[in-house]
C-alpha cells in the first residue's frame, strides 16, 4: 500500500555494561525489546493466513514483549539509582525534567479528532481506475499528524497509540502497522491543543487538502470533531538510542 503513490495536480510523498552505560541507559530509558517484532523482514499476512488471527497473534507478541521490556526497564532504573557516580542526579534531573516535551508522560485535555477511512466497497468506481486511490495511506496518516504537530498539538495519538518524534508509521499490505501491532482503517488520529489553532493548521496542511480532493473525487472517508477530552498515554514503545555520552566516575 505505502509504497504506491497517486498522481494528481500534487505528487503524494512519504514526506546498542560498565557503570557509565548503565547510567546512560537508566535515565534515558532506552529499551529495545518490542522494535524486533517488525524487524525480521517478515510478511505479516503469510499467504493463505487469516489476517484476523494474524493481527490478534502480532499483538499478543507486542504486549508481551511490551511488558518484558517494562520489567527491564525497571531493572535498570533500579539499578542507576544504586549508581555512586558523581553528578548522576543532576543528570536523572534533567532526563526528567525532559520526559512530557518529549512525550514520556501522559496528557489529557481538549481537541480533536480525525478519522481517515478507505472509499467504502458499495461506490461504484470507474473501470481501470488504480486500486490505491481508494485507500488510507500512511503518508495520508503522516500529513494529518503533521498539521496537528505545526498546529501547537501538546500530544498526538494513532489508534489510541502516543506518537513521538521518532515514531515511524509504515504501510504493510492493507494495513498501517505502528510499533510492531498493525492496524486496519478506520484510522483515529486524536490531538491535546486548541480548537482554533489545529484546525487551521489543518486547512493550511498541502497534505490535507490533497487528501480532501481525494475525499471529493473518491468518497475517501474524513471527520474532524471537537473533543472535549482527548487522553494521550504516556509513549511506552522502543525508542532507538542515537545519540549518547557516557557520566565518567
Amino acid at each position: 500500500m505505502g509504497a504506491r503513490q497517486r498522481t494528481t495536480r500534487a505528487r503524494r510523498t512519504r514526506p546498542a555494561w560498565s557503570v557509565a552505560a548503565l547510567v546512560v541507559t537508566g535515565i534515558s530509558g532506552f529499551v529495545f525489546v518490542s522494535g524486533a517484532v517488525t524487524s525480521r523482514g517478515t510478511d505479516i499476512r503469510p499467504l493463505g493466513g487469516d489476517i484476523t488471527s494474524v493481527v490478534e497473534d502480532r499483538a499478543r507478541q507486542v504486549e508481551a514483549r511490551r511488558t518484558q521490556a517494562s520489567t527491564l526497564q525497571q531493572q535498570i532504573d533500579e539499578l542507576s539509582e544504586a549508581a555512586d557516580v558523581p553528578g548522576l542526579d543532576e543528570v536523572v534531573a534533567a532526563a526528567r525534567a525532559a520526559e512530557a516535551p518529549a512525550g514520556f508522560t501522559a496528557v489529557e485535555g481538549p481537541g480533536l479528532r480525525v478519522t481517515l477511512t478507505d472509499t467504502p466497497r458499495s461506490v461504484e468506481v470507474a473501470e481501470g481506475l488504480d486500486p490505491n486511490v481508494l485507500v488510507v495511506h500512511q503518508q495520508d496518516i503522516q500529513g494529518f499528524v503533521n498539521a496537528l504537530w505545526a498546529g501547537g498539538a501538546q500530544a498526538v495519538t494513532l489508534q489510541g497509540q502516543r506518537l513521538i518524534s521518532t515514531t515511524g508509521i509504515k504501510c504493510v499490505g492493507s494495513t498501517v502497522v505502528l510499533d510492531g501491532v498493525p492496524y486496519s482503517p478506520p484510522y483515529v488520529i486524536e490531538a491535546v491543543g486548541g480548537d482554533t489553532r489545529l484546525r487551521a493548521a489543518l486547512d493550511a496542511s498541502p497534505e490535507v487538502g490533497l487528501y480532501e480532493t481525494y475525499v471529493s473525487r473518491y468518497k475517501l472517508g474524513l471527520q474532524v470533531e471537537t473533543v472535549r477530552t482527548v487522553q494521550a498515554p504516556a509513549y511506552d514503545g522502543a525508542l532507538s538510542v542515537q545519540f549518547a555520552s557516557a557520566v565518567t566516575p
